[in-house]
Order: C-alpha cells, then structure tokens, then sequence
C-alpha cells in the first residue's frame, strides 16, 4: 500500500502544526519532574505532528527516488513512529504495551479507520465505492496474517494444559514466534514486490500519483532527508518520555497497559495516517481510505511484529514472543473476518462503517474494564 500523504492539504496539516508546541511543554515538564500523567499527556500529543511530518518528508523523498524505492519508504515509515514508540517501551520490558499496541493498531486501522472514512464518505454518497480487487487482496492478507500472529496463543493455551512445562512452552513459543515473524516478513517484502512492481494495475496507480508533487513545493532529497532524520529523533525524545511517565499515568487514569496499549498508544502512533484516510473519504476517494485502513493493519502484521520480534532479542531484557491474550486474539480474528465480509462486493455506506465503529467501542469497553 502507497499512502500519498501529500494529499493531505495545506489546511489539516496546519493544524497537526499546533500541535508541535507540545514538545517544549513535555521537555520542560520533564526537566521540571512534574506529575507524569502530564508528561504521558504532553508527549503522546506532540508525536501526532512528528508523525505527520515524517510521513509527509518521506512523500518527498520518495518523488526523487522513484516508485519502487518510494512506495517502500511509504509503506515503511508509515508504522515509524508507532515502531519507535515501540522500541523504546520493549528496552523498558513493557512486552504487554508493546503486543497489546500492535492489537491496537490492527483493529484501530480496520475498525475504528475504515468505519469512520465509511461514515464521512457515506455524508457525501449513499453508496461508496473502490476498488474490490484490491480491497479483496489486502483483507485475505489480514485474515492470513491474523492466524498467524493467534498461533502462539493458541499453543500456550492448548499445551499449558498439558505434559509441558510452563518452561517448555515458554521456550517453544519463543522459537514458533521468531519463526513466524520470518515467514510474515518475508511475506510482507513479496507483497511490496506484488503490489509495487509485479501487479501494480491491481491497485489502481494512476499518473496522478506517479508524477509527484505537481504544485512546485516538492522538497529537494537533503531537505526531505534532513526533516525525515529531525522527526525520527523528536519521535524518539518523546517516547522516551511517553513510555517513562507510562506506568505513573495509567494509575492516575485508572487503565491498565493492555487498555493503554490497545487504544492509547495506538491511537497516537496512527493519528495522522488515520486523519488522512478520513480527508480522501470525504473528498470521495474511497480507494484510497480503505487501502490505507486495511493496508495499514496487513503492514502492522506483516512487518512492525515481526521487526519487534527481531529488535528484542537485541534490546530487550529478553526475546518476545507472539502471545497475546484471549480478548486480543478473538480481537482481531473478529475484525479481521468482518472487514473481509464488509468490502468483499467493493461498496459500502455510513451503516456499514456504523457498525465496524459499533465493534471498536465494545471492543475498547471491554479492555478497559476485564484488565
């Protein structure tokens, strides 16, 4: 999926701006060791814009390297700033953050994304349209790669029943997680090869897209690069920040880190990519909107779990596997096949994205008081 951010407009990323005066207010409640709920709230705010700005400097920078290398940089900086966040919370230990914010955004982009770009494109058109091929492709990808990442789960739970230790079944889901994550990597960089080179007709590239910035304002590649660098270490400053005063801000709110990672942190990780597939739904460009939404989820699956899996055994205390628990594993399973089932026919309307928002509350109800 190639996210064209520079579609945007001048208008909502003015207001994402507002939000950089955030981050001198997190520094200096930092420096200050002032409450952490402050601090979570500050710096969870200012990394919506870095991640607007990151996404929009790769934009660039993809208009001068081609759209091979350029729908590669899309499709991976699109999930920087929630694999930022997430380093940063697997060098403090916080496993259940980091694999309940992978949870979040799967079921954020296909649930909350999707049904909300439903709604806003269904206020202009009774019946929304896109394009069913490619929405097909990229929904049987997400059931795929949903099975794989409940697996683990359900080896623990099946075994833990059993002759195997707690131990054993520890040390072998660890080993069919790296496993996994092998396999769903590899399958994510096939699937660049597919939709970017191989079959991209199927995605409905059109020349608007690939003759780049048309308006005069593209950036040349130092500056793209030098604002793609300045954002990756704002982003990471301010997870820094987000993750150390997490702990103190979940007791002040009453949540639990799964809630927090589910929806908080995926939530901030996605702002502006959501904000995106919201503007191309009203400006009737559903093809876009729903490859984003479902686009996004296959690339959290496919590419952010397993590079965690890969990063932990680098930065963490200890490797990570692919357990998640009970609720996030019927999660996603559920949203998955109802996402499929809903764009199957390439059309929808508002009640159709009603009811994905309907699940997404019920879902977010659910994790904030079982945990």
């Amino acid at each position: 999926m190639v996210v064209d951010l520079k579609k945007l407009g001048k208008y909502e990323i003015g207001i994402l701006d507002y939000f950089l005066l955030f981050i001198p207010i997190a520094v200096v409640l930092e420096l200050r060791h002032a409450s952490g709920t402050l601090i979570f709230a500050a710096s969870a705010i200012s990394i919506i814009p870095l991640a607007a700005i990151m996404g929009n400097a790769t934009e660039h920078l993809s208009e001068k390297l081609g759209s091979g290398i350029g729908g590669f940089l899309n499709a991976t900086f699109g999930n920087a700033a929630e694999l930022i966040i997430a380093i940063v919370a697997l060098k403090a230990g916080f496993y259940e953050v980091v694999k309940a914010s992978v949870t979040g955004s799967i079921i954020g982009n296909i649930l909350l994304v999707l049904g909300l770009s439903f709604v806003a494109g269904g206020t202009k058109q009774k019946i929304v349209h896109f394009n069913a091929t490619a929405a097909g492709l990229n929904s049987s990808m997400l059931v795929l790669c949903s099975f794989s990442l409940v697996v683990p789960t359900l080896i623990d739970t099946l075994l833990g029943q059993h002759t195997l230790t707690k131990v054993g079944v520890e040390s072998l889901n660890l080993k069919l997680s790296l496993a996994i994550a092998i396999v769903l990597f590899v399958t994510y960089v096939l699937s660049l090869v597919f939709s970017l080179k191989s079959h991209k007709h199927l995605y409905g590239v059109d020349d608007e897209n690939a003759h780049g910035n048309e308006s005069g304002h593209s950036w040349s590649s130092a500056k793209a690069l030098s604002v793609l660098v300045a954002a990756t270490v704002g982003i990471s400053f301010m997870s820094e920040f987000l993750v150390k005063s997490l702990e103190s801000a979940t007791k002040s709110f009453g949540m639990n880190e799964v809630f927090v990672g589910v929806i908080v942190v995926a939530l901030v990780g996605n702002a502006a990519e959501h904000s995106t597939a919201i503007l191309m739904a009203l400006k009737k460009k559903m093809d876009v909107s729903v490859s984003i939404a479902i686009g996004s989820s296959s690339q959290v699956a496919m590419f952010l779990a397993p590079v965690l899996i890969f990063i932990s055994y680098f930065v963490g205390p200890l490797p990570m596997n692919l357990t998640f628990t009970p609720l996030e594993t019927i999660s996603i399973l559920f949203s998955a096949f109802l996402v499929n089932f809903i764009t199957s026919d390439g059309q929808s309307h508002w009640m159709e994205g009603v009811q994905l928002l309907a699940l997404y509350v019920i879902l977010g109800m659910a994790y904030f008081f079982i945990y």
